[in-house]
């Protein structure tokens, strides 16, 4: 990433007017005087190496200094208490500057604490965040520039910035393209507003379905992930902002998927981890050079994995060549003391994770709580100045890399207004939403839904006029939302009778444990579903809207089981006893086990979490304006105890039960998936044929090129997701069953054909050996194209000599 052009004459000018301090203006043509000495100093000409500048301004530095880069300090409202700068800045620790300044004066969705005055109008944010940094530039020894940080997942975290779905979401739509822009869009509102650094995009891979945040992972394979993990971080960092991905590392598997305040004891052997967890962040390194590493606060094999030495030095930095700085997730240096306790005490705690190569704490808590510790163990001889300047100057290259030493304000405040959520953005959203649609089920076409033919239409559910869902705290605030009720309505408004019945809650008082122990219905409960079966009755086509809402999924609360909770499935049951066609729409945050549902329930459309134009683009898919082709990232369990059960896995260990032979004893279980990975319906069909595998040679280094033809064969335009497998016939070390080695969505018109091109490179074909290396072995591999990992169209295979 380049530094950005400097500013202008005319910009400094009118930076400088805006803070008179009756000083002498540091402010010149060509450079930013940030030491205010009257000299041009390496670290301040725009002309000069990145790397002689970072030196020279760490040898310029005191320890206070250096300490202060070291720590975040949190927004407004959440530590810090000003939304400007004030008088009594002077005497706090940040006097001496400050790594980043988190989340600040954003306003987080449903903390009405964080709600402020400076967030909007857009250009008003960018204004503030103008004052807060000018004061870090000319109130500072230094004037070191703040990089100011902000969440990004679902769309930046900003009130009425463009929303996003959910990232499972996002996963869902396989669009690399799709990805790329969406990650332009938050990079560059993240730029218009002030924000140089985006915490984006997750690339934990969820293999856990029980586990809560899984709504915020791509899905649950590597491969996969590392392809939109890619794409989400070129296109932030295509704007000028910085990628910070995260959870740094094996951070999604915690023991029986149990976060909040578990998050510990990953079950994951070596190979698995390097293979499956490390795989994502080690291509989107290697690929995309993000600025910025998120580390997790889980262990690993009994080591926290923020106080090691070996994931965050030598695996990121030595292996992956990371060049970016580590922050820490939340607590994460808290914790190995208070919950892993290989510390005796914080203070020892935080000399572990400075050695280990942390670069910045970042919690929520006041920064002293981390620079005070380290200052004491700095002068008590601890931790090395060595140490510290190394830290220290990683942090200042992102800095520099961002170009917020030769810009360091937003340089045209009024734009934000302009540029941030523009009408081509509200586009793009229901783009980005209607292509996360999956179509699960379709018996007898019973979808689209023909608007000529039914007069009457039933909209029931928990979910069907709530809006919780489409936001999210990692995402935008305070757009209009449409519920999936207006939508329908509104699709239909002149030519359909569209009427609504809640029917029931989303969970019961005593849910989850209703889940173990159940409980009759309550009067007031089976009202309720009376209500909707009334109503039902009258209706021609019945919409039911279940699922889980904001406060069954999310970060600390994964679950035990996976079925619809609460009374929704005697609802979805009392509505399809009344012998009306039920078209289920799902909202949830991770695979569920509707078993029932898919059985009897002719159509049902999976929505995940989607963003606040859910209710307008589920309302046209529903009546054919547009023809879902997303595809599953998670495979679906029939029950939890199958689990786990995921995509990609090893030969056998997810095979049935034999019958006959020597151990044929019988069938004592539930077998196979409900809804493979890479699985999803279209309204119209495909067809595959005329397969080609192009090898120039038979070598390891080599490339080799593969096509094939996809053709439409319905009535109607469509997307297909193409799936290209690899499987390894024989290797040194047990592999993978398959593996997803490729991938393409694909728009065809009915009765068109197109050619699809694969690259598989050597990278495509390793495995880690008996003695942990990288290598691709000789023998054969067979090419698998398919439209899900078990729905296999065409194969053929290749060898590799040497």
């Amino acid at each position: 990433m380049k530094p950005f052009k400097f500013i202008a004459m005319f910009t400094f000018f009118f930076l400088c007017i805006g803070m008179k301090t009756g000083k002498k203006s540091i402010y010149h043509k060509d450079w930013i005087d940030f030491n205010k000495n009257g000299t041009k100093d390496v670290y301040e000409d725009s002309k000069a190496p990145i790397e002689a500048r970072v030196k020279n301004l760490v040898s310029l530095m005191n320890v206070d200094e250096k300490t202060c880069q070291m720590a975040t300090l949190y927004g407004y409202a959440r530590v810090l208490e000003d939304e400007l700068p004030t008088p009594e800045w002077k005497n706090k620790v940040w006097k001496d500057g400050i790594g980043n300044i988190d989340e600040h004066l954003n306003t987080i969705w449903n903390q009405e604490k964080t709600h402020t005055q400076y967030s909007f109008p857009f250009s008003t944010h960018a204004e503030a965040i103008n004052t807060v940094q000018k004061w870090f530039v000319e109130e500072t020894r230094l004037g070191i520039p703040v990089d100011f940080t902000n969440e990004g997942i679902h769309g930046l975290c900003h009130k009425k910035a463009t929303p996003l779905p959910a990232p499972i979401g996002i996963g869902s739509t396989w669009n690399k393209d799709l990805v790329f822009k969406a990650g332009q869009v938050v990079g560059r509102e993240a730029k218009a507003l002030g924000y140089t650094n985006v915490y984006a995009p997750i690339l934990d891979v969820a293999r856990d379905p029980r586990w809560g945040r899984v709504l915020e992972c791509y899905g649950e394979d590597p491969f996969h992930i590392a392809e939109m993990g890619k794409q989400m971080t070129l296109g932030i960092q295509s704007e000028g902002v910085a990628s910070t991905l995260k959870h740094f590392a094996v951070y999604s598997v915690p023991k029986g998927a149990r976060d909040g305040a578990a998050r510990t004891d990953p079950h994951v052997a070596p190979r698995e981890m390097h293979q499956m967890y490390l795989y994502p962040f080690k291509r989107v390194i290697e690929e995309a050079s993000p600025l910025g590493v998120m580390s997790s606060y889980n262990d690993y094999d009994g080591v926290p994995v923020t106080a090691s030495h070996y994931f965050l030095t030598e695996l990121l930095r030595e292996k992956y060549g990371f060049k970016g700085y580590v922050v820490s997730d939340s607590e994460a240096v808290e914790y190995v003391s208070d919950k892993h306790r290989v510390a005796g005490d914080y203070k020892e705690a935080v000399r572990q994770v400075v050695e280990a190569g942390l670069n910045v704490r970042t919690t929520f808590r006041t920064p002293e709580s981390f620079i005070e510790s380290l200052r004491e163990l700095i002068n008590e001889g601890k931790i090395s100045m060595k140490t510290i300047d190394l830290r220290v100057s990683e942090i200042l290259r992102v800095k520099f890399e961002l170009g917020l030493f030769d810009s360091p304000f937003v340089e045209n405040t009024k734009a934000a207004d302009t540029t941030v959520h523009t009408q081509d953005d509200g586009a793009f959203a229901k783009q980005i939403n209607r292509e996360s649609l999956v179509l699960l089920k379709n018996e007898g076409n019973l979808l689209p839904l023909d608007s000529d033919k039914i007069k009457n239409v039933l909209v029931t559910g928990p979910l069907a006029k709530e809006v919780n869902f489409m936001y999210s705290r990692y995402g935008p605030s305070d757009n209009p939302a449409v519920t999936v009720y207006e939508g329908i309505k509104n699709y239909g408004d002149g030519r359909l009778n569209v009427v609504y019945e809640k029917g029931c809650e989303v969970v019961d008082p005593d849910w989850p444990v209703t889940e173990i122990i159940p409980t009759p219905l309550t009067k007031e409960e089976q009202a309720g579903i009376d209500a909707a079966v009334e109503k039902a009755q009258k209706a021609d086509i019945i919409i039911a809207v279940v699922g889980e809402d904001d406060k069954r999924v999310g970060e600390s609360m994964s679950r035990t089981g996976l079925g619809l909770p609460g009374r929704q499935l005697q609802l979805v049951q009392a509505l399809y006893a009344t012998g009306k066609p039920v078209v289920l729409v799902l909202i949830n945050g991770q695979p569920l086990t509707i078993n029932w549902e898919n059985k009897y329930i002719p159509a049902i459309l999976e929505a995940w979490f989607p963003s606040v134009s859910a209710g307008e683009v589920i309302a046209e898919t529903l009546f054919g304006d547009y023809n879902p082709g997303g595809k599953l990232t998670t495979t679906f369990p029939k029950s939890v105890g199958q689990i786990p059960l995921n995509f990609p896995f090893k030969p056998g260990s997810q095979a049935s039960q034999p019958e006959v032979g020597p151990n044929g004893f019988g069938r004592t279980r539930v077998l196979g998936s409900l809804y493979p990975f890479g699985y999803g319906l279209s309204y119209t069909t495909f067809e595959y044929s005329d397969l080609t595998i192009d090898q120039k040679t038979k070598h390891s280094e080599s490339d080799i090129q593969v096509s094939f033809k996809i053709k439409n064969t319905g009535k109607r335009e469509g997307d297909e997701v193409v799936q290209l497998y690899v499987k390894d016939e024989v290797s040194s070390v047990t592999t993978y069953e398959s593996q997803l080695r490729g991938f393409e969505r694909v728009h065809l018109l009915p009765n068109e054909t197109k050619t699809v091109h694969f690259t598989l490179k050597p990278d495509d074909l390793e495995l880690l050996d008996k003695h942990m290396n990288w290598t691709v072995e000789p023998g054969y591999f067979q090419v698998l194209i398919g439209s899900s990992s078990e729905n296999i169209h065409l194969n053929g295979k290749f060898e590799i000599i040497d």
